[in-house]
C-alpha cells in the first residue's frame, strides 16, 4: 500500500491487514524516531482510532511494530485524530491514529504524525514506504505498552482554551458526533463552554460510522436542529478533523462559508496574521471574491489539509481550510480540528448577537457548484497525469464554454479509485450539464 493525501486507506483485513499494520509500526519507528532513543527507550508514539469494527485489531497491530523497535507505545484509546495530534504535541510523541475519517465501515486507514504533532511531508512518506521494503528482523529489547484512557481532560481544556474564557451559555447546538471517534468528547468540550448541547449519532456498533450522518450527510444534524428548535448544528466526520454546519432552518454552512466567517473575525481583530487565508483549489470561486472584497489575501495549494498545513507554516499564516471542513487555526493545533472549528464558530455567533444564517449570508455567496465523482476500475499508475492528459481536451472546451464567469477543475482522488469532477458556474443548470458531459467524458476514457 502506498500513501495517499490522508495517510495510507483501503479494505481493512483484505488491502490494510493487521500485518501491513505491524510492519507500518515499525517502519515508521524506524525513521520518525532516533535510534539511540529506541535502543534507550527514550522514544514514544501515542495511538488513537475510530469507532470502526476493525480498529482494535488494526491499532493492537500498529501497537505491536512500535514496540518491536523498542518504542513507548501510549494507547489512547477511541479518540479523535486532532487529539492524537494534540497528545503528540504535548508529551513530544509521534502519533498515529487509526481511521478512514468519513469512509464507510468497511474500510480504514492509518494516519501518522511527526514527532510534535506535524503531518508528514510526502518525502518522510516515501522514506517510509521504502523502508517497508528494507525490514529485517527487530533486535533489542521491546518497548512498553501502556493505555491512557483518561487524557481527554487535557484536550477538552486545550480546545475550549480558544474561547479565551468567554462562554456560550445561552447557545443551543445540536452535536452530530457521525458514530464515531467524537462521540464521548465532543459533548463535554461543548458543555464545558456553556453550550446547551443536544448529541446526535454516538452510539457507535462498530458498523454504522458515518452512516446517513455525520459532515458528509448534513441532512441528518438539519432535521435534528429543525426537531429541538436549536440555534444551529455541527456534524463531525469519524475522526473528528472536520465539520460541517447548518444553521436554524437546517441550511448547510460548509468549509468555505465557515472559514470566510473567521477570516474576517480574526481580521477585524487583528488576529489574522499577514492578512491571508489559505485554501485550496476546490475553494469556491464566491469565496476568492469575498476575500478580494475584505481586502484579505488567499493563498491557494492543492487538496488535503497537508498542503494547507505546508503553505501556512511556509508563509507564517494562521488560518486555512478546505471546502469539506477541515480549518486549521495554526495558533492552536497542528491539523484540522472540528471541535475546535465548532468552538470559534460558535463563539463568532455569540459575540456578534447575529444567527448564523446572517453571518454566512454576509460572509461569502457561493456561486453554484456541482461535484460528481466518477468511479474507475483501479487507479492506473501515474493516475494524475493519466487524468489531466486524457481528459485535457474535454476540459478545454467545457472552460471556454463557461469562460471567467465559472471554473472547472477535474482531479484524481487522493484516497480512492474515483475522478472528481468539480464545476462552477453562473446557474446551477449550466454547472449540472457541464459536470455531467465531464463525468461521461471520464467513463469513456477510464471504463
Amino acid at each position: 500500500m502506498k500513501f495517499g493525501t490522508d495517510g495510507v486507506r483501503g479494505v481493512a483485513n483484505a488491502e490494510l491487514t493487521a500485518e501491513f499494520a505491524l510492519r507500518l509500526g515499525r517502519a515508521a519507528a524506524i525513521v520518525l524516531l532516533d535510534a539511540d532513543d529506541r535502543a534507550s527507550g527514550r522514544g514514544s508514539v501515542v495511538i488513537g482510532g475510530d469507532t470502526r469494527e476493525s480498529t482494535p485489531m488494526l491499532d493492537a497491530a500498529l501497537a505491536a511494530g512500535f514496540a518491536a523497535e523498542g518504542v513507548e507505545v501510549i494507547r489512547l484509546g477511541v479518540v479523535p485524530t486532532p487529539m492524537v495530534a494534540f497528545e503528540a504535541q504535548r508529551r513530544g510523541a509521534v502519533g498515529a491514529m487509526v481511521s478512514a475519517s468519513h469512509n464507510a465501515f468497511a474500510d480504514n486507514g492509518i494516519k501518522l504524525f511527526a514527532a510534535g504533532g506535524a503531518k508528514l511531508s510526502d518525502q518522510v512518506e516515501q522514506r517510509i514506504e521504502s523502508q517497508l521494503e528494507v525490514l529485517m528482523p527487530p533486535t533489542g529489547a521491546p518497548g512498553t505498552i501502556s493505555s491512557d484512557i483518561a487524557a481527554h481532560t487535557p484536550y477538552v481544556d486545550h480546545v475550549v482554551g480558544v474561547l479565551e474564557g468567554r462562554r456560550l451559555d445561552g447557545l443551543k447546538v445540536v452535536i452530530d458526533a457521525a458514530n464515531g471517534a467524537a462521540h464521548q468528547v465532543a459533548e463535554e468540550a461543548l458543555t464545558a463552554a456553556g453550550a446547551d448541547v443536544v448529541l446526535v449519532a454516538a452510539e457507535p456498533d462498530g458498523r454504522n460510522i458515518n452512516a446517513g450522518c455525520g459532515a458528509t450527510a448534513p441532512s441528518f444534524v438539519a432535521e435534528a436542529v429543525r426537531d429541538h428548535d436549536a440555534h444551529l448544528g455541527v456534524a463531525l466526520d469519524g475522526d473528528a478533523d472536520r465539520l460541517i454546519a447548518v444553521d436554524h432552518t437546517g441550511s448547510v454552512v460548509d468549509g468555505d462559508h465557515i472559514i470566510a466567517i473567521a477570516a474576517v473575525d480574526l481580521r477585524d481583530r487583528g488576529e489574522l496574521r499577514n492578512d491571508t487565508v489559505v485554501v485550496t483549489v476546490m475553494t469556491n470561486l464566491g469565496f476568492r471574491l469575498a476575500m478580494q472584497a475584505a481586502d484579505i489575501e488567499v493563498v491557494e495549494t492543492a487538496v488535503g489539509d497537508r498542503y494547507v498545513l505546508e503553505a501556512l507554516a511556509a508563509g507564517g499564516h494562521s488560518l486555512g481550510g478546505e471546502q469539506s471542513g477541515h480549518v486549521i487555526f495554526a495558533d492552536h493545533a497542528t491539523t484540522g480540528d472540528g471541535l475546535l472549528t465548532a468552538l470559534v464558530l460558535l463563539d463568532a455567533v455569540k459575540r456578534s448577537g447575529r444567527p448564523l444564517a446572517e453571518l454566512a449570508s454576509a460572509a461569502m455567496t457561493s456561486l453554484p457548484q456541482v461535484l460528481v465523482n466518477v468511479r474507475v476500475p483501479v487507479r492506473v499508475p501515474d493516475f494524475g497525469s493519466e487524468v489531466s492528459a486524457r481528459l485535457a481536451t474535454d476540459v478545454a472546451a467545457a472552460e471556454r464554454a463557461l469562460g471567467a464567469a465559472g471554473r472547472v477543475l477535474v482531479r484524481p482522488s487522493g484516497t480512492e479509485p474515483l475522478i472528481r469532477v468539480m464545476v462552477e458556474a453562473p446557474t446551477a443548470a449550466q454547472a449540472q450539464a457541464t459536470a455531467d458531459e465531464l463525468a461521461a467524458a471520464a467513463h469513456r476514457h477510464f471504463g
